[in-house]
């Protein structure tokens, strides 16, 4: 943390790492709440899953544009729009009085955080060039940790207020987050970058900048990270969007228990996380990639066998899986051109979110099917599959 504060400043970091708290929260709070919905509006297992992909799949689709926008209007602005019109979308939550329109709310939800998640990647990279991977270790902690405790503070208040008003209190503390990222960031960044090198976007054309972003995205580097880190997100989405019903379901337990380990996923997550991009720094990605992907595949095999504290342990082990994500940003940011980074970071995450975000309909539709704990078993499968690309990662100098 000193090396941050000594880089970049701890405002920026601070400012960008609770707006991602909140946003990540939010969006792991629906499917906590799965049970409600399933009984307020009359779905199953598989609608609710299709909401939830929804809420990905638009997210995957602002990703390229919000790249392309990074190198046009700057970070500031894309970051507090994106937690204003969150906050908007908390209301919407609250509001929505049918599934249909509901759905609709998700994908707005989903367009708007789409807005940060390139961005917040981005500024990141720039103004902590020598401590990237420590910057994304408290970032994506940060988020971790709003993932714990959104869903559980929304869950305390289900029996006070009900699910909807309790999304729609959300919508303030966003509101304060954009203003908090509009006081704190530079007013440009990868914008002003863009403009001002001989190679930046003003002087080329579109043909040799579609050519550069296609270059710099077919790189074997690249190629191989973003195919690693594709497997991760398809299993992590199918894993997070129902081991609340699961635990309801297939462990007998209630909903308050299931969301308290729901919560621990993502606290473990986030110290996994804050330990990751520090040790990936020091020795190297892909052994750090290789030790966090083999440890997480033993519990998703072993999930639907065991109760008690052994259920605790595997919980708490999975939490490992989630501490890749830092790592494979902090690469792929590094090793992409400077001068499409923004357009071609964009592009790469549209590609794995669109893939990632079907993971949830895929386990809801087992689900439905009965076969739930078979399910965990193709996941446990994907991420060792994840594990043999890794074992091929080159350094980044190597690139």
């Amino acid at each position: 943390m000193s090396g941050l504060r000594r880089e970049g400043g701890g405002w920026v970091i601070g400012s960008v790492a609770v707006g991602w708290l909140l946003i990540l929260g939010l969006r792991f709070t629906l499917p906590a709440l799965v049970p409600q919905l399933k009984t307020t509006f009359g779905i199953d297992n598989a609608t609710a899953g299709i909401a939830i992909t929804v809420v990905w799949a638009t997210y995957a689709a602002m990703q390229l544009p919000a790249g392309m926008l990074i190198e046009r209007v700057g970070e500031r602005r894309l970051l507090a729009g994106s937690a204003l019109l969150t906050g908007l979308s908390a209301l919407g939550f609250g509001l929505a009085p049918v599934f249909g329109v509901f759905l609709v709310v998700c994908g707005l939800f989903g367009f708007a955080t789409g807005l940060y998640g390139p961005t917040r990647a981005t500024v990141l990279s720039n103004i902590y060039p020598e401590h990237d991977g420590a910057a994304f270790g408290v970032l994506l902690g940060a988020g971790s940790i709003g993932a714990a405790t959104v869903p559980l503070a929304a869950s305390a208040l289900i029996g006070r207020v009900g699910w909807q008003p309790a999304l729609a209190l959300a919508a303030p503390l966003l509101g304060l987050a954009g203003i908090a990222l509009w006081r704190s960031l530079p007013v440009h960044s990868l914008a002003a970058n863009a403009t001002t090198t001989g190679s930046g976007a003003s002087d080329r054309s579109r043909s040799d900048r579609a050519r550069a972003v296609l270059d710099g995205i077919a790189r074997r580097s690249v190629v191989i990270i973003v195919i690693g880190a594709t497997l991760m997100l398809f299993v992590f989405q199918g894993l997070t969007a129902f081991l609340p019903t699961y635990l309801v379901v297939a462990k007998g337990l209630g909903q308050a228990s299931a969301t308290g380990l729901f919560a621990l996923l993502f606290v473990c997550g986030a110290a996994f996380q804050l330990a990751a991009g520090a040790a990936a720094d020091r020795f190297g990605d892909r052994t750090v990639l290789l030790t966090l992907t083999t440890a997480s595949i033993v519990p998703l095999v072993l999930l639907p066998f065991v109760s008690g504290p052994v259920l605790l342990a595997a919980v708490v082990l999975l939490g490992a899986r989630y501490a890749s994500a830092p790592i494979t940003n902090a690469y792929v940011l590094d090793v992409l051109p400077s001068e499409v980074q923004g357009t071609a970071w964009g592009t790469l995450r549209t590609a794995f979110f669109l893939v990632g975000a079907t993971g949830s309909t895929f386990v809801g539709t087992l689900a439905d099917r009965g076969f739930f704990d078979e399910a965990f078993f193709v996941l446990a499968a994907l991420t060792a599959l994840a594990v043999g690309v890794f074992a091929v990662l080159p350094p980044r100098t190597a690139t």
